[in-house]
Formats: C-alpha cells, structure tokens, sequence
C-alpha cells in the first residue's frame, strides 16, 4: 500500500505542474506527459481500490475471498493508461506534426521534467526496493518476479514508473530537438512515442490481469513445497493429483486427490482429510484446500505446471 500512495501522491502533483507548463508552452510533448501524469493518478486510484477490496474477508457467496478483484481493478486502471495516456498522447502528437511553430520558452518546462524525474524516481526507487525483496524471497530473478508475482498493484506501479522515467526521457530529447532544429515535429513525434510506450504497458498489464482472472497456477516452487508436505504425511499414501490456482494477490486454491495409509472406513477418511485440509489451510497463501480420496487403481499425475508448460 505504501508504494501505491508514493506513486499516487507524485502523480497528482505532476499532473497539475506538467498541464500548468503544457498550457505555457503549448509543447505536445509536455501535453503527452500531462496526460500520462494524469492517468497515472487516476490508475493508482484505482490500484488503492484493488488492495482494499481484495483484502476483504470470505463469506458464504465468496468462500474463496474477495481476491480476484484486484485483478479486476488493475484492469480497470490498466485499461484507463491506454485510453487515457496512450490515446491522448498519440492523437496529439499526430494533430501537432503539422503545426507551425510557436515562440515559447520552455525553461520551465525542464524545471517540471527535472523534478518529475526526481519525484518519479523517488516512487521507481520504493517499487524497486520491493520487487529486489520479493525476487530474493521467491529465489527467482527480478524480471521473472515482476511478469510472474501475484501482486498486481506492485506490478503495475513498478512498470508505471519506470514508463514514466523513459517518458520524461523522450519528451525532453523532443523539446531539445525542437529547440535546436527549430523544427515542432520532433516535438510532435516525442509525443507519439510517449503515448506508444503507454500503450505497450497498457496492453502488457492488462494481458497479465487477465491471466490471473482465468486462472493463474501457482509457480514450481511454491507448488513443489506444498507438493513435497503432502508426501512426508505418515497418513498420505502417494499424492494422485494436486491443482493450486491463485484466487487473489498471495492467495491460492487448492485442489487435489490422495491415497491414505490403511484401508480405513469411509468416516474415518474423511476425518483425515479434513485434517489434512485444516493444516493446508493454516499455511498463509492457502485460501482454501479441498482434497479427495484417489480413485483405485488409477496412476498419479502430479507433477509443476507452470505458464502454458508441463514438467514431470
């Protein structure tokens, strides 16, 4: 959450310095960055949303929680950086290669890019510090941890910003460009490509969410631990099959069929599954587990499915 309200509280206040100097200058591509600003801000509205209704309890219509809706939301936020960042950006951008140019002095506008980078930056650098603590915990690389956490506030903010410090980036060359050449389109074309990478990671973002609302399974190593429990039980037999699906952010289902030690009657199965149950259910990202007994006869198959592949 503190990261969220660091983007959000930077954003808000860029948003209003780049649209002041954006009406000064008339530059597009101070106008490009005006717009990603403001979508930024709307979006982390929308990412604050996410967190605090995922975190809402189960109950008897949503047994599996409430931790889908981040999902949900962070679309909602994703989808609102294509519309408005991206869209915005690009038309104008498009609408200015053929403005004549105008006198302006644009001293202010770096002043508002040098502190934007510096208030993004601040926001970038709390992202990051997250996203190294998380990699180290799940003892996976950084760029793997960002496309495969659970976590889509993070995510999101983390791409945000570093879009965001490649934006300031691009919109300064094009004001430089600009100034030097005498020529508005490189002005023009700055913002074009502002609004381009907006949409990249609009489009990256929402690709993510959705995966996640069709159904994320949890990756190798949290399946194997979980996996590897089943199988040290002195009441489990063999594991026959086991399906963990992420239900929110850090949060997973799990499914799965079991062999019991003995021949014992169907009560007393049922009792040891559901303490079997109840211990799954203590571990913190286990939202729900629910197991049955293995059909006779029938092979195991479990094994980590990770993405769209099958290890053994």
């Amino acid at each position: 959450m503190l990261t969220v309200v660091v983007a959000l509280t930077a954003n808000t206040v860029l948003a209003i310095l780049k649209s002041l100097v954006a009406a000064v200058t008339g530059s597009a591509s101070m106008v490009a960055e005006a717009a990603h600003s403001w979508a930024d801000a709307g979006n982390e509205v929308f990412l604050v949303v996410a967190e605090r209704r995922s975190e809402k309890p189960a109950d008897q219509r949503h047994p599996l929680g409430y931790g889908r809706e981040a999902y949900v939301w962070s679309m909602i936020a994703a989808f609102g950086l294509f519309a408005v960042g991206a869209a915005v950006s690009v038309i104008h951008g498009v609408q200015s290669l053929g403005a004549a140019e105008e006198e302006a002095d644009y001293l202010w506008a770096y002043v508002v890019m040098g502190a934007a980078f510096v208030l993004e930056g601040i926001s970038f650098l709390q992202a990051r510090r997250e996203v190294r603590r998380g990699a180290r915990s799940a003892e996976v690389s950084r760029t793997r941890f960002l496309d495969q956490t659970s976590d889509p506030t993070l995510r999101a903010v983390f791409f945000e910003d570093s879009a965001a410090l490649l934006g300031i980036v691009i919109a300064v060359t094009g004001l430089a460009l600009h100034q030097v050449t005498g020529d508005p389109v490189w002005d023009a074309i700055g913002s074009i490509l502002v609004g381009l990478l907006l949409g990249w990671v609009a489009v990256y973002l929402l690709r993510r969410n959705m995966a996640f609302l069709v159904g994320q399974v949890a990756d190798p190593r949290i399946y194997d631990t979980v996996l590897g429990w089943l199988r040290e039980r002195p009441e489990v037999e063999s594991v026959n099959t086991l399906h963990l699906e992420y239900v929110g952010p850090e949060r997973l289902f799990l499914v799965g069929s079991v062999d019991l030690v003995g021949d014992d009657v169907e009560s007393a199965a049922a009792e040891e599954l559901q303490r079997l149950e109840d211990h799954l259910e203590e571990r913190p990202e286990i939202a729900r587990a629910v197991l049955s007994l293995a059909a006779p006869g029938r092979p195991p198959s479990v094994g980590h499915v990770y993405g769209n592949n099958a290890t053994g």
